[in-house]
């Protein structure tokens, strides 16, 4: 496929821009010519990237492929959350797990107006959009570039990820070099040097998580992002996952019995969604409890529980999980209520605060860690 671009605008001849041409022996500025040869036809592929300096050429290319149209800028209205907005006619499941999927996992954050979201949410948000969607093409301008380096390298590898599982076609224009390796595109087109290249040779980069074990002398740069405001786990021993020194997970497990452990608090931050370090933090915690190597001194199997539905769905399709409960709403509120009451007269008081827990529909679902089935 040949493409080739043709821009012309006025020329000016103001003093200006007649001192211009004669300092620099420019004679014109009103031409920008370009010829891009693309070989799209001779495979199949899902994501390619059109990547070069600011004024190369890649938007026009973008417009050029399928047409101005095809350029991904939902609007977003500022008066609903995301999570009402992306595709209204799915399925709420299907809606969580697109956000998930592209590391947009925070849950306040859905509850949030796209125009309130920083530059990263946004990024990340209209990328779950684009997979929810799912259209036949799509061509995503200025991919990435006006968010934190990190963010977009992560974001871009789970967005990679994720349009994969879908039947689509999409076409980055950057002008970072560096989100390539976490891409892992089917083509490449360079405007600086007007190569294309089939395929990427080089492997996604690996990612190196210290684990340790701490107290809660961490949480707090956790907190802010755990859906549930609730105490310190009593005799709690503490993890945190860290990268180069940056801190990126954290959970904590106590004993449910003397013989099973309960792991909570989990949280990934934010700018390390999507990149699948959540998960392989979570199986190596529960590993050191699996074979004892914990502070009892005892092999124990962990039992987690969470009402995320992405984190439930992954969980699910781990080998190394089982589901074991799915309470899909909260207790009785006035059978606890009642037994407040009772607690507090046995102590003494005449009444009790509070007016009882449960009659909310937060999925409780339950899972015990088993282990590699390879090792079993």
């Amino acid at each position: 496929m040949k493409v080739a671009i043709n821009h012309r605008c006025d020329d000016f001849n103001s003093y200006r821009a007649a001192r211009v041409k004669s300092l620099f022996n420019v004679e014109t500025g009103a031409n920008f010519q370009l010829e891009a040869n693309l070989d799209l036809e001779s495979a199949p592929w899902k994501i390619g990237v059109i990547v070069g300096p600011s004024g190369s050429g890649k938007t026009s290319i973008g417009h050029t492929l399928w047409g101005k149209e095809a350029v991904y800028a939902p609007p977003w209205p500022q008066d609903q959350p995301i999570i009402d907005v992306i595709t209204p006619q799915s399925g709420f499941d299907d809606v969580t797990a697109a956000l998930s999927s592209v590391g947009l996992g925070s849950v306040p954050t859905w509850l949030r107006p796209y125009s309130v979201l920083s530059n990263g949410e946004q990024f990340r948000a209209n990328l779950a959009r684009l997979i929810a969607e799912s259209p036949d093409r799509a061509v995503l301008d200025e991919f990435s570039s006006v968010v934190d380096r990190q963010i977009a390298r992560i974001g871009a590898g789970a967005f990679s990820k994720a349009w994969r599982r879908t039947s689509g076609q999409a076409v980055l224009l950057s002008c970072h070099y560096d989100i390539l390796d976490w891409v892992q595109p089917d083509w490449v087109f360079d405007t600086a040097t007007g190569q294309f290249q089939r395929g990427w040779l080089r492997r996604r980069p690996q990612i190196d998580v210290e684990l340790w074990q701490c107290g809660w002398e961490h949480w707090p740069a956790f907190e802010a992002h755990h859906y549930l405001k609730l105490p310190h786990m009593i005799a709690a021993t503490n993890y945190v996952a860290t990268v180069n020194g940056q801190l990126v997970a954290h959970v904590a497990v106590s004993t449910r019995s003397r013989t099973e452990a309960r792991a909570c608090r989990l949280v990934v931050m934010p700018e390390w969604q999507g990149a699948g370090v959540g998960l392989r933090f979570l199986d190596a915690v529960c590993e050191l409890w699996r074979t004892g190597a914990n502070r009892y001194h005892r092999p124990m199997p962990t039992l987690f529980h969470t009402s995320h539905p992405g984190l439930a769905s992954a969980l699910r399709r781990s080998a190394r999980w089982t589901q074991v409960s799915a309470k899909l709403i909260g207790g009785n509120k006035a059978r606890s209520a009642a037994s407040i009451g009772r607690s507090a007269q046995r102590n003494g008081r005449s009444s009790a605060s509070g007016t009882g827990y449960g009659g909310h529909f937060r999925a409780v679902q339950g899972f015990r860690y088993l282990g590699d089935p390879k090792c079993a």
